[in-house]
């Protein structure tokens, strides 16, 4: 007999109320439960990005979260990113700078980017940061280096880094705390 746990879970700006195993991952909820096939099943393991969302503003990897941890969580996608229709920035960067080929990563890609310019706004240092005490300087080795966790099997990387760093740029020409990106 299997027991199913009531959750909530707000996705996309859309509430839903589901019952699921308690071994339901996120992203089997996304897409089995729920029909939103924006984030990707790639490994299943945690290791090449494909199914990253934001949850409340963070990125996860949703094949490594359980649906039942995340109850009452907002959770976007990459379809979220684009409501009406209207594409994020990260995404038109991405469609400007050729960031995908296949396109399987990309909405991963995108949460992934859209959650690297938050966290560096709000001065998370990473492996690569050189000044932990001055503002976040998203350079090309610094988007990089945040962008590590997500595969992208046509080796579209320098697309990538510079679609991030466009946008990181953008940022800081409207003052945010962002500061340039070397491109």
């Amino acid at each position: 007999m299997t027991t199913t746990i009531p959750i909530g879970l707000t996705v996309d700006g859309r509430h839903h109320d589901l019952d699921v195993d308690p071994r339901t991952t996120l992203l089997d909820a996304l897409r089995e439960r729920l029909g939103n096939t924006s984030p990707k099943k790639g490994c299943d393991h945690g290791q090449c990005g494909a199914c990253t969302v934001l949850v409340d503003g963070r990125r996860v990897l949703s094949c490594l979260t359980l649906a039942v941890a995340k109850d009452a969580a907002e959770v976007t996608t990459a379809d979220g990113l684009a409501p009406d229709g209207a594409l994020h920035p990260v995404a038109e960067a991405f469609l400007a700078h050729d960031a995908y080929q296949c396109g399987f990563c990309t909405p991963g890609q995108v949460c992934s980017a859209v959650g690297v310019l938050d966290e560096a706004a709000h001065g998370a240092p990473s492996a690569v940061t050189d000044d932990l005490t001055g503002p976040t300087v998203l350079d090309r080795a610094e988007i990089a280096e945040r962008m590590s966790g997500n595969l992208c099997r046509c080796a579209a990387y320098t697309n990538i880094v510079s679609a991030v760093a466009e946008v990181a740029g953008d940022a800081a020409r409207r003052g945010s705390t962002v500061e340039g990106a070397d491109r």
